[in-house]
Order: structure tokens, then sequence, then C-alpha cells
């Protein structure tokens, strides 16, 4: 993944934009279109009516639209106009109530084993120094 710094750019595809094809993108993505496959980004900002049609891959991502398959993030927001169908990997997860998720949620942390080197590889951060990652639900 790239790294975000002060002078970090983004991109937007407007709601006029259908792209069939994966996305690699360094900068930040704003998504108000049609994405048909894969996408791998630093950030990313979906638009509530969106699609995206294969896995997002981000540092961050915060989700308003519609989504078919996996979502891969270190922080994650699952706004409540999200519907999403697809398993969930996540760090740092905030759900809105209202959302709509087909699929698994399973911690980043977990799939690499568990243990502290494991969470501090994964970039958890825990005050209590807790393998487990944080999960809020937003009201």
């Amino acid at each position: 993944m790239a790294t975000r710094n002060s002078s970090s750019t983004f991109s937007v595809i407007g709601t006029d934009i259908s792209i069939r094809g994966n996305i690699d993108a360094s900068a930040d993505l704003h998504i108000d279109g049609s994405v048909e496959g894969d996408i791998a980004c630093a950030a990313l900002v979906q638009g509530e009516g969106s699609t995206i049609t294969g896995a997002v891959m981000a540092e961050t991502a915060r989700l308003a639209g519609t989504v078919n398959g996996s979502i891969t993030a270190r922080e994650l927001v699952i706004l409540k106009s999200a519907r999403i169908d697809g398993d969930v990997h996540y760090d740092a997860l905030t759900i809105e109530q209202g959302a709509q998720v087909e699929g698994r949620f399973a911690p980043r942390a977990n799939e690499r084993g568990n243990g502290k080197a494991a969470a501090a590889s994964a970039g958890v951060k825990d005050p209590a120094n807790s393998d487990e990652p944080k999960l809020a639900i937003a009201q």
C-alpha cells in the first residue's frame, strides 16, 4: 500500500463514469460511478449511488454505496446507506445502524496468526495491548 503524505492527491470517478477493469491508485480515490474490477488504493471514499463489483483493498475506506466483493482495509467505515455482499477484513471497523452486509467479518490480525507481533504488524493500536481489533457501532 502507498504511504499517505501531506501532498497526496486524489482522483474522482464521477456518477457518469463506468469502468471495467482493475484500478490501482497510489492516491486517494473517490468513486461516485460504477466500477467492475478490483480496486487497490491508499484511501477510498464511495458515494451512495456508486457500485463496485470486485475486491476492495485500501488503507482506509468509507463506503456508502453497493459493493459486491471482498473488502480489506486497515480502517473501515460502513455507512447506513451501504449494501455489501462479500467478506470484510479489517483492523478497525465502524458500522452505522442500517448498513446491510451479507458476508463474514474477520479481523486482519487473526488472518496472520494470533499474537502481539501479528497485531503490531497489522497496525492495530490498542491502549490495553490487546490483540483484539477495535469495533465501533455508530448510531
